[in-house]
């Protein structure tokens, strides 16, 4: 379906891709992790024909139906049911074709086809895709342009869905979405019927939806099988290993070097001194396992204050004369870890904005001790950033009175060092910026912090400091997120932000997706109105597994003999790092290097043989289309 040949990329002085292979066959869900700044973005570019790399090669198979979220949000007088409508070419053209065409053999022939790509269930499927992100039967039907930017990214979102492409590609879908609509996507990728690459900081999606992942890694594409739980698994297995190999060369080198110098100096020893040497020439550099850079979050401790923090009484909230919210009735104690749910627009940012001081109460009560402090993160924080300050000069004027050293401490509980921390804003990433305004909000150790979407421009290592943070901060937390591993790893208690009104939920985040499921609010993936339904295709499908089955096979056995030989490759690199061999008979090690040298042949042609095994495959599967 899609090859990526050794592809070499530069960008602005920097070697982005070095290398960089990774095939991808049909049917598979692939997601592309990497930290901030590794390439994830600009890979997608390449592929894509935007951007053109400096070497190698990247190719897709012929008559492969692309499908992107376009980068500009849809708006006008176009409602969104009618610009997921017209997502469909195919569709669309037949049946302006059918309603035009004089020919009667030409109208059966169209209207075959309707049928073949089952355009009668077009409006229901269209309209069950938008009703998981968000838009109710009115909202499909009112123009787009009175809607905002994240809106409207939905619609275009839902309209890369409906075209079914045989090649979807999605960079971080579920930005623009709340906690409900990236429950409903994660089960309408599950059960996708088509080839998906996909960047994504959601562990839960990752886990839920994709069977491989690629890792960018120092300019390479690393391909591990399973979801990404299984991938963060096995690539710590292969540092620990890699670790003690490093180690046990690092003894061995430290053992030699020791006898060479003991031995050099005295003639019936400098034959074997010289011998050592060559050996440790033989072995090459040492190279040491270079992990990424830890991302920090430490949120200092607040003193402590009696409880209650904060209460609420029958209180009232909204904007001008347009009340949002009514008889909200809450309290809020120092060990509270609350997660805010409800779908955009029900008034979660209004309640957010209500406890942090930033909107007062149309009616009702309010209570909070005078030396309550409240950090506040808001979604749009980052923006208002001053370009050409750095993240010191950030931090300084919010800490007129506290020396440099403190000021810098401050900032190296969140990544800061000194290099960084000297860094205009504008030259910050998304995530370095996210960091900083954190680092901003708690600069006073707060009792209450309200984080509204903290995770949008964080990575998963970012996000998981984040919860391992907010798990040992010692203040209470309101949290606003459509990340459901952030919330079932913090959240002790979830309200329910709905109907204007604010309620307990008496569950988990489980329960709460079943609810939404039995409402109706989140169609499942298996809703024939949400999938692809074609009888053809279905039949067709069952017809080609039986065809593909024998090159499967082939792929299969192709795969089993190299790892097999990567397992006999390990275990000759360990038998040769042991010091132990090098103090038995010579010929042993000599053995051994014949056997190494023989394994990496075998290697280089099992290689071949995989890579020919696939692409047979691919161009069989590609009679399909």
């Amino acid at each position: 379906m899609l090859h990526i040949n050794d592809v070499v990329f530069r960008f602005g002085g920097r070697i982005l891709f070095e290398g960089a292979t990774l095939h991808i066959a049909a049917g598979q869900k692939v997601g592309l992790v990497g930290r901030n700044g590794s390439g994830k973005s600009t890979l997608f570019k390449l592929i894509l024909g935007e951007m053109a790399p400096d070497d190698g090669e990247i190719t897709v198979r012929p008559r492969v139906r692309i499908g992107r979220v376009a980068q500009e949000a849809p708006g006008g007088e176009t409602t969104p049911l009618e610009h997921v409508l017209a997502a469909d070419t195919e569709r669309v053209a037949l049946l302006a074709e059918a309603d035009a065409a004089p020919d009667p053999n030409r109208i059966a022939d169209i209207h075959d086809r309707l049928n073949t790509i089952d355009a009668h269930t077009g409006p229901a499927r269209a309209a069950a895709i938008l009703a998981g992100l968000g838009f109710n039967e009115a909202a499909q039907n009112r123009p787009l342009r009175g809607y905002s930017g994240g809106w409207r990214m939905r619609v275009a979102l839902a309209a890369t869905l409906f075209a079914r492409p045989d090649l979807l590609f999605l960079d971080e879908p579920t930005n623009h979405l709340d906690l409900e609509a990236t429950l409903w996507l994660t089960e309408f990728l599950a059960g996708w019927a088509g080839t998906l690459l996909v960047i994504s900081h959601d562990r839960d999606l990752l886990n839920d939806v994709t069977n491989r992942i690629a890792h960018i890694d120092g300019g390479r594409l690393v391909a591990y099988g399973g979801n990404y739980d299984t991938f963060e698994r096995t690539r710590r297995e292969k540092m620990d290993l890699a670790a003690k190999a490093y180690g046990k060369q690092m003894e061995q080198r430290r053992k030699i070097q020791s006898f060479v110098d003991r031995f050099r100096a005295k003639a019936t020893k400098a034959a074997q001194a010289q011998s050592r040497l060559k050996m440790l020439e033989k072995m090459g550099p040492a190279v040491p396992v270079v992990s990424e850079r830890a991302i920090v979050f430490d949120f200092p401790d607040p003193d402590p204050l009696p409880p209650p923090v904060l209460t609420i009484e029958d209180g009232t909230a909204g904007y001008g004369d347009q009340a949002i919210l009514t008889r909200v009735n809450l309290r809020i104690d120092m060990d509270d870890r609350i997660a805010l749910l409800g779908a955009n627009g029900n008034g979660k940012s209004t309640l957010a904005k209500v406890l942090s001081g930033r909107l007062g109460l149309m009616a009702g009560k309010l209570s909070k001790p005078p030396r309550l402090r409240i950090g506040y993160f808001a979604q749009h924080q980052t923006e208002e950033l001053s370009p050409q300050k750095t993240a010191y000069h950030h931090m300084a004027e919010l800490m007129p009175q506290a020396a440099e050293s403190k000021v810098r401490a401050h900032l190296g509980r969140f990544g800061f060092e000194q290099d960084r921390a000297d860094v205009v804003s504008a030259n910050l990433s998304g995530g370095e910026k996210a960091r900083l305004v954190l680092a901003l909000m708690t600069r006073d150790a707060p009792h209450l912090m309200i984080l509204d979407e903290p995770t949008n421009h964080l990575d998963i290592d970012s996000r998981e400091a984040l919860t391992a943070a907010l798990n040992v901060y010692e203040g209470a937390v309101i949290l606003i997120s459509h990340d459901p591993h952030l919330i079932e790893a913090v959240a002790d208690r979830l309200w329910v932000v709905e109907d204007g009104r604010l309620s307990d939920f008496d569950g988990d985040l489980a329960d709460y997706r079943r609810r939404l499921t039995e409402r109706g609010q989140t169609p499942r993936c298996d809703d024939r109105a949400a999938l692809p339904s074609r009888k053809d295709e279905r039949r067709a499908a069952a017809a080609n597994r039986a065809r593909l089955a024998p090159l499967k096979k082939q792929v299969e056995t192709a795969e089993k003999t190299l790892e097999r030989l990567h397992r006999d490759q390990a275990a000759l690199e360990a038998a040769l790092a042991d010091p132990a061999l090098y103090r038995g008979p010579a010929e042993a090690v000599t053995k051994l290097r014949q056997d190494q040298t023989a394994l990496a042949k075998s290697l280089a042609l099992a290689e071949e043989a995989w890579l020919a095994a696939h692409e047979a495959y691919d161009d069989a599967a590609a009679q399909d289309d």
